[in-house]
């Protein structure tokens, strides 16, 4: 029996490396078109590789997953990030729990996950081409045909798993996959950074404010998180997490669109009210830029102040009512205006691909050609920065791993 492993990243070796746990008389291949293979891997996390998520502060999945959380619900079940803990340190790749529950190798070090996925794979027997770019899939009775860039030759195999990624380079498997019957949503980026044309806000570049919401007004998206101003617009947890539940709404904007930064981190603007009330009466003698509410980074509370069209060296009891209201809508409704995105480092994410509707989601096989499954972001499965798109990895193609060998066991 052989298997084709479309894709040299996380979800393809990591199904390779199961599949061929479950099944060591199984040929296993993986095909990278590229020269190198888990390229993605080496950069993730700043090059310490974001590998999962504790679900600490997930109470509801959707906000994990803005696409496949019904999915990933059901799919979790069966390979959870407790599950991916094990298994790594299992194969001697020790891990660490931030406080934020981001998972990474205890070495700091995505190498430390790409040697345990060569290793793996040579000492299991795993057969692993690079350069080598699928052009065509076809089935031809109860096998599936294989047709590469560079070859004449076609190759013949009983299962084939796609896990490439997503992205717009990739759209060639996308239309591949369509061509045979499958359901495509477009692929559209998610996870990126949004650029802000404020000069007064990108002096303030390298400022970090933690704790702030961001939303797209007009919409009940929005996140929670630390924002870091930089010399483009704005970064950090709280943009990208937006970015990613904003994703097609922006995209059918053509990215340009308001955003709403509350930099007090309350929801309730009451609750606002009562904190700049409180420094008036406690404080009233100060002026307003010796008084930083919410310990909000001097140079952004001198910015807002100037934006909210009050003199720094205005004292807290000489605000009046215009000027208190103007400070509370500037600490929780502070708009401007994202003229365009720009991507995440080199750690873009897309949404789309196979379409839910064409994925057995007990096995990952597809709905439309038997004998030809699925694992990664090729799927219209995306998460939020924080090691959720890792563990979607891990997930779906320890699932495909397994519907493989179950497809078999009925067969046989």
């Amino acid at each position: 029996m052989r298997t084709a492993v479309i894709g040299g990243g996380a979800a393809g070796f990591f199904l390779a490396i199961e599949l061929k746990k479950l099944m060591p008389e199984m040929d296993v291949t993986i095909f990278e078109a590229k020269r190198k293979c888990l390229a993605k891997v080496e950069i993730s996390g700043g090059g310490r590789c974001n590998c999962s998520n504790s679900f600490q502060d997930i109470t509801d999945l959707k906000n994990a997953y803005p696409r496949g959380f019904n999915l990933m619900k059901r799919a979790l079940k069966h390979f959870s990030n407790e599950d991916t803990y094990q298994w790594f340190e299992s194969h001697g790749v020790k891990l660490v729990t931030k406080k934020d529950g981001c998972v990474f190798p205890a070495s700091q070090d995505s190498h430390s996950i790409i040697n345990c996925f060569l290793s793996e794979a040579h000492h299991l027997g795993i057969s692993v081409k690079l350069s080598s770019s699928v052009k065509k899939i076809s089935k031809e009775r109860e096998k599936l045909i294989l047709y590469l860039q560079d070859s004449t030759t076609p190759l013949s195999f009983d299962f084939v798993a796609v896990t490439v990624g997503g992205q717009s380079k990739n759209n060639e498997m996308l239309t591949m996959l369509e061509e045979m019957g499958h359901k495509i949503e477009q692929p559209v980026p998610s996870l990126f950074t949004f650029n802000i044309k404020d000069q007064g806000l990108r002096n303030l570049m390298g400022l970090v404010v933690e704790n702030v919401i961001t939303s797209i007004p007009g919409t009940n998206m929005h996140s929670r998180g630390d924002l870091l101003i930089t010399h483009w617009g704005f970064s950090g947890p709280a943009t990208l997490k937006l970015s990613s539940y904003a994703a097609r709404h922006l995209f059918n904007h053509k990215y340009s669109s308001p955003i709403i930064i509350n930099w007090s981190g309350l929801s309730n603007t009451q609750d606002v009210e009562t904190v700049i009330d409180t420094i008036i009466k406690q404080n009233g003698s100060k002026l307003l830029a010796n008084s930083h509410p919410f310990n909000l980074p001097t140079r952004l509370w001198q910015y807002l102040l100037t934006k909210a069209e009050q003199k720094p060296d205005k004292r807290w009891t000489e605000l009046g009512k215009k000027g208190f209201n103007k400070i509370v809508n500037i600490l929780t409704n502070d708009e401007y205006t994202i003229d365009s995105r720009s991507t995440y480092k080199d750690e873009f994410v897309t949404c789309g691909g196979v379409s839910l509707e064409n994925v057995n989601s007990k096995t990952m096989e597809s709905k439309v050609t038997k004998g030809l499954f699925f694992a990664g972001e090729i799927i219209d499965i995306d998460g939020i920065t924080g090691g959720f798109n890792f563990q979607a990895a891990w997930t779906t193609a320890y699932i495909a791993a397994h519907g493989i060998c179950s497809t078999l066991s009925v067969t046989g």
